[in-house]
């Protein structure tokens, strides 16, 4: 699907015409797209997923006949992996992730956050990068009416004051703001991060980021199990994981892939859990191990990692969600909560 600036940018000829003739320079989420756009290729590609998306769309309004809360079960899990329509997310992920459940639990809550005395350092530091999240993205300019830019400094000042453990840190203002392109509503946007930050993905944006340390080193482990050459490279060349996806983890593949894919992959990340993020960084190792292989320097590992996240595997949203829940083929989450424990041992070994 779509990438700011990146995915499905690959320039075409002057005789397909020019990007910047045309009116669709903004994409269904506001973002702008590059001069050298491929409209040709997008067009090819929507063309035949506008197919599946409103194949979709009918089953998932018989599944849900209207209704505004859903349970988990095995139907559901199959729907969630195939695609949540846009005007099912907010529904599907405050259901899936539990957030919904804390909404209703502390009403009034969220508001009484913005009403407390606010930090002025928390203030200073989230104010600073406001301006920095999406310039790309027409909702979030001054001019824009309305501004994601108050919405998106609510979520994340009233967040920093309820995790003042975590408080705030980079990254975090462009989740909220992917959360408040889907739900358009400050009290949903907080309580997913919530769900993100405090369940989903613990101690990913704590200080001492020991969660998503440990999460890479877990993927250093199962690329060792499951694509020993690529694991190999990275020994050869003294290549830390840490170099190469922490951008991956830290921002949910927000900028990294296109927008259409990381919404499909976050659908599946609310329901299933921080597992589908090893499942997609796999899925991209394992379809460009030969690329990958052929690396001869520090250098050019770096370089092999920022070209794999683009091209026709990754535009393809739909395909390449059916390849991460095959390609890598099955770890037990008991497999993962091992080899986390043993990531988590060894990084405070070496912190200490």
């Amino acid at each position: 699907m779509e990438k700011k600036n990146k995915a499905t940018n690959r320039t075409r000829s002057a005789a397909d015409g020019k990007a910047e003739d045309r009116v669709d320079r903004v994409d269904p989420y506001g973002f702008e797209r590059s001069a050298d756009f491929d409209y040709e290729s997008y067009e090819e590609i929507m063309s035949e997923y506008l197919v599946v998306l409103t194949r979709r769309s009918i089953k998932w309004s018989k599944l849900l006949k209207g209704k505004r809360k859903v349970q988990k079960n095995v139907k559901l899990k199959r729907y969630v992996r195939k695609g949540v329509p846009n005007e099912h997310r907010a529904l599907i992920w405050m259901a899936a992730s539990g957030a919904q459940d804390q909404l209703e639990k502390n009403p009034y809550y969220y508001q009484s956050l913005l009403g407390a005395q606010h930090d002025p350092k928390l203030v200073e530091t989230i104010r600073t990068d406001l301006n920095r999240t999406f310039p790309d993205n027409i909702h979030f300019r001054k001019a824009a009416n309305p501004c994601l830019q108050k919405a998106l400094y609510n979520v994340l000042l009233a967040y920093g004051h309820h995790n003042p453990a975590v408080g705030y840190c980079q990254g975090m203002n462009f989740i909220a703001g992917y959360l408040l392109i889907i739900t358009k509503d400050e009290e949903k946007s907080f309580w997913l991060m919530d769900a993100l930050l405090c369940r989903i993905l613990p101690d990913y944006y704590s200080p001492a980021m020991l969660g998503l340390k440990m999460d890479q080193e877990v993927l250093g482990e199962l690329v060792k199990l499951k694509i020993p050459n690529v694991w190999q490279t990275m020994v050869d060349h003294n290549v830390m994981w840490s170099l190469v996806v922490s951008r991956w983890f830290i921002c949910l593949y927000i900028d990294i892939l296109p927008v259409e894919t990381v919404l499909r992959i976050w659908d599946c990340l609310f329901y299933e859990g921080s597992k589908i993020l090893f499942r997609v960084a796999l899925t991209l190792l394992q379809h460009n191990q030969t690329q990958i292989g052929q690396a001869q320097s520090l250098p050019d590992v770096c370089q092999i990692f920022k070209q794999i996240t683009c091209g026709p595997l990754v535009d393809e949203c739909h395909t390449f969600m059916k390849k991460i829940f095959t390609a890598p083929g099955s770890f037990p989450m008991a497999t993962l909560t091992k080899l986390r424990a043993l990531c988590r041992s060894r990084i405070i070994a070496e912190e200490s």
